[in-house]
């Protein structure tokens, strides 16, 4: 079985999605879900994308080109670094976990944490 075929069905059932459930989001159909999961059938770019869509990752993912299937922001720099930095001190800062925003207590006790770890390392 292909790496992709495996990616979609993981992805799939980590996100307790059917395969008809997927094919809804998508707009295809059952069938078709169940031939890329099973390699009967090569999916094609657009599809492809529409699936990495709807399983909240990347196409790289799917097709074995990076082993993160996380998605992350593309944040033009002029060193050509694509990281954004965030500064946990911010008070504009607003942190969330699993798509859920952390309230203030949570959000103070992963800075006093981060402290305790910086203390510690010197």
């Amino acid at each position: 079985m292909s790496i992709t075929a495996e990616r979609i069905k993981k992805l799939r059932k980590q996100k307790q999605l059917t395969q008809q459930g997927l094919a809804d989001i998508i707009e295809s159909s059952r069938d078709t879900i169940a031939n890329y999961e099973n390699d009967r059938n090569k999916s094609t770019l657009a599809m492809l994308t529409l699936i990495a869509d709807a399983l909240d990752t990347t196409v790289e993912y799917l097709q074995g080109k990076t082993d993160s299937p996380l998605k992350t922001p593309h944040n033009s720099s002029d060193d050509g670094d694509d990281k954004k930095h965030v500064d946990l001190a911010d008070d504009e800062l607003i942190m969330s976990f699993e798509g859920k925003e952390l309230s203030e207590d949570y959000k103070n006790s992963i800075l006093a944490f981060v402290k305790m770890l910086r203390e510690e390392r010197k």
